[in-house]
């Protein structure tokens, strides 16, 4: 199976894994401008199942999160195609939908994992990953870096 998936290999993925036992976490976002911030929280998702999907914000569903004008600045494929090089990714999709839920609902990954500007309490998909048995878990570093941050930055 490719490292980059689409929406509707995820059922089959995860047939696989649980035939042969394995669990699999799931992290997403936008991951526009990677930095830091984004290797740690992927890497301690991936501390937390033996398959780390990682489903990221195509340019359409970026855009419906408010991040501002002229973003995302790098485009979904790119994006995808950075975090599919790290070792602690596993599958990479690109998804359109302002939240994460339809990817959950095909995946139904094992664990749901955020970063820590989350708790477990606020996770908006938590709901959803604990209707089939699934929890849901923090991963990273404390919220020190932000591309948002980083735009800012280069602006000034």
């Amino acid at each position: 199976m490719p490292k980059r998936l689409r929406l509707e290999d995820l059922a089959g993925l995860r047939a696989e894994a649980s035939a042969a036992g394995r669990t699999i976490a799931l992290a997403n976002g936008v991951f526009d401008l990677f930095h830091v911030g984004h290797l740690r929280y992927l890497e301690g998702a991936k501390r937390l199942a033996d398959l780390l999907v990682v489903a990221v914000n195509g340019d359409a569903s970026a855009r419906l999160l408010g991040k501002g004008p002229g973003r995302p600045v790098v485009p979904e494929d790119e994006r995808a195609e950075i975090v599919a090089a790290l070792a602690c990714v596993d599958r990479v999709v690109v998804f359109d939908t302002k939240d994460v839920v339809p990817v959950i609902r095909l995946l139904r990954p094992d664990v749901q994992v955020k970063g820590t500007d989350y708790t477990p309490d606020t996770i908006p998909e938590a709901a959803e990953v604990r209707s089939y048995g699934g929890r849901v878990a923090v991963a990273g570093d404390p919220k020190d870096h932000s591309t948002t941050a980083l735009l800012g930055k280069l602006r000034t």
